[in-house]
């Protein structure tokens, strides 16, 4: 899979292609979907199929300061629109400029000129161009005069609620704890990744050594509590581990950190490395403990039950 930074990336000669436009933060069972069905359109016309995105999030350029927390970065989400079968992402720098483009613009500047669309396709609520004034009527209709059609995708549902899928949904439950939840909207394990950092080391004193990572910035990270995940080293296998975030009140922290400890190995030596922990369901709520001797029952307990819940 071919991977673009700007328009000027996009190789000379380019032909023509199924696109689809979106933040796509998540990559969730309703983006699944879409991608799903530019793949299938690209593949009936014989074309590649490709995912057009931005970076930053266009809100906190257009309105600075309210970048919402991230479900994925940008490589994770090009590795999952890779595994369904996308032949190129393209991310575009999101800039004010960028963001007055007017829909016509936007489309003749991205779409025509330099993707060559055949085909794009979209969800039912896409917008584009200046104030989002860009809709999927007014796309189809610039795609008469560009020679592209436009193919609308609905949206998976809640049975539970009926509630659409969505980014903003994921980010509630991750931020409410309820990681299962969250794993049935983006159709697998929520995950936050970061470089393996030296904390206070309490954990090695308590006989339970942890990884400490040092997140990516404005990741979205769960509810403070005890967690069942796994953890991954780039190009390893994942391994089964107790998850704690949270601020360490036993110790009087004050800074909120991810920390993971990996059942049974104290022999790992992570320092440096950019791991990915996944989030698989949710042990307890933090907690201050009367004794260390009381703490220390209660991690082995957490890792039993971690144990359990991802065997």
């Amino acid at each position: 899979m071919q991977r673009w930074r700007g328009l000027e990336d996009i190789p000379e000669g380019w032909g023509r292609s199924v696109v689809t436009i979106g933040s796509y933060d998540g990559v969730h069972r309703g983006h699944q979907l879409i991608i799903g069905k530019t793949v299938e359109r690209a593949r009936e016309l014989g074309v590649p199929a490709v995912v057009v995105t931005f970076d930053p999030h266009p809100s906190e350029v257009v309105r600075p300061g309210s970048h919402p927390p991230l479900l994925a970065p940008h490589h994770r989400r090009a590795e999952l629109m890779g595994e369904l079968g996308v032949d190129a992402v393209l991310v575009l720098p999101f800039t004010l400029e960028f963001s007055k483009l007017s829909p016509a613009d936007f489309v003749v500047k991205v779409l025509v000129d330099k993707l060559h669309a055949r085909s794009v396709v979209e969800g039912p609520n896409f917008r584009f161009g200046h104030k989002a004034a860009g809709t999927v009527e007014s796309l189809a209709e610039l795609g008469e005069t560009y020679d592209y059609d436009v193919l609308v995708v609905d949206l998976f549902e809640r049975a539970e609620n009926g509630e659409a899928l969505s980014s903003t949904m994921a980010r509630r439950l991750v931020a409410e704890g309820d990681v299962r939840g969250a794993s049935e909207v983006l159709g697998r394990p929520h995950r936050v990744e970061g470089i393996v950092v030296r904390g206070a080391r309490r954990g090695r004193e308590l006989g339970f050594p942890t990884a400490n990572l040092d997140t990516l910035p404005h990741t979205a990270v769960p509810a403070d509590g005890v967690y069942a995940g796994l953890l991954t080293v780039a190009g390893g296998e994942a391994m089964p581990a107790a998850l704690s975030v949270g601020t360490n009140p036993q110790f009087d922290g004050t800074e909120r950190t991810v920390e993971a400890y990996v059942l049974d190995r104290d022999d790992l030596d992570l320092y440096g490395l950019h791991v990915a922990v996944d989030f698989v369901e949710y042990i307890r709520g933090q907690e201050k403990f009367d004794t260390l001797e009381a703490l220390k029952a209660r991690m082995a307990q957490d890792v039993e039950e971690a144990r359990r819940l991802v065997a």
